[in-house]
């Protein structure tokens, strides 16, 4: 199965603009992420997917290689399915620009043994909260899964809630997704549904019209970031596993 790596890094943030370039100890944050996505000996290539010319060339200059992609997509999904039309794979992985700290055991979590013949394969990845505060945390997605871990529903309401009892460990969204060929056309072909409109989460383009997505828990130490606070928890975690 030949395997893709899309890292999509986007410059017009309006929360963060540049995010991809901000510096962790010193290297741009995109640096982070395709160093350990390259170490990642099941994929067969690592592509930055950018519309900027200057993240292009900082990425070029560290040894990436780089898709130019257009500047009208509104997500990062639509962004891979520009790279899937133009890069032949079996599989695509998209790991998301703002997370520096995913290690390949985790990144890995998300490609399945085989996909069968007609299949929408989706796949993503989440791990346990860990500070109770972050459930509460509207910027933070929260994942509910079946016994056979595919997604229910996702919110930025902490789900399900604790009526009943208190004993349950919330999960929570994290970076990484893969898709196959055909799951990538069913997104870019099907219309936006009312739920992915209002969560504002475009994983319900598949939840809303049954196709199944898988989430797979993979306990790893997620700091995504997301505005430039962030920038120093990701760097204190790094210093603490450097030492």
């Amino acid at each position: 199965m030949k395997i893709i790596c899309v890292i999509p890094a986007r410059a017009e943030s309006t929360r963060f603009f540049e995010k991809p370039l901000a510096l962790i100890l010193g290297k741009p944050m995109i640096w982070h992420v395709w160093n350990n996505c390259k170490n990642v000996p099941e994929f067969d290539e690592v592509y930055v997917a950018t519309d900027s010319d200057k993240i292009r060339n900082v990425a070029e200059g560290f040894g990436a290689k780089v898709l130019m992609t257009s500047p009208d997509h509104d997500t990062a999904t639509e962004r891979l399915y520009e790279v899937s039309t133009r890069i032949d794979a079996d599989l695509y992985v998209m790991v998301n620009g703002d997370e520096p700290l995913l290690r390949r055991d985790a990144i890995v979590k998300c490609i399945p043994d085989e996909i069968k013949e007609g299949e929408l394969y989706v796949s993503n990845l989440m791990t346990d909260f860990s500070n109770p505060v972050e459930v509460v945390d509207a910027t933070n997605l929260k994942i509910v899964v079946d016994s056979h871990d595919r997604c229910l529903f996702i919110s930025r309401s902490p789900i399900p809630y604790p009526k009943g009892n208190m004993d349950y460990v919330y999960h929570k969204f994290v970076g990484v997704g893969a898709f196959n060929r055909l799951a990538l056309e069913f997104y870019h072909t099907t219309p936006r549904g009312p739920i992915e409109k209002i969560e504002e989460n475009d994983s319900f383009r598949f939840i809303e019209n049954g196709v199944p997505i898988y989430y797979y828990n993979c306990y790893s130490k997620s700091l995504s970031v997301d505005n430039r606070k962030d920038i120093a928890g990701v760097e204190a975690y790094l210093r603490t596993i450097q030492e």
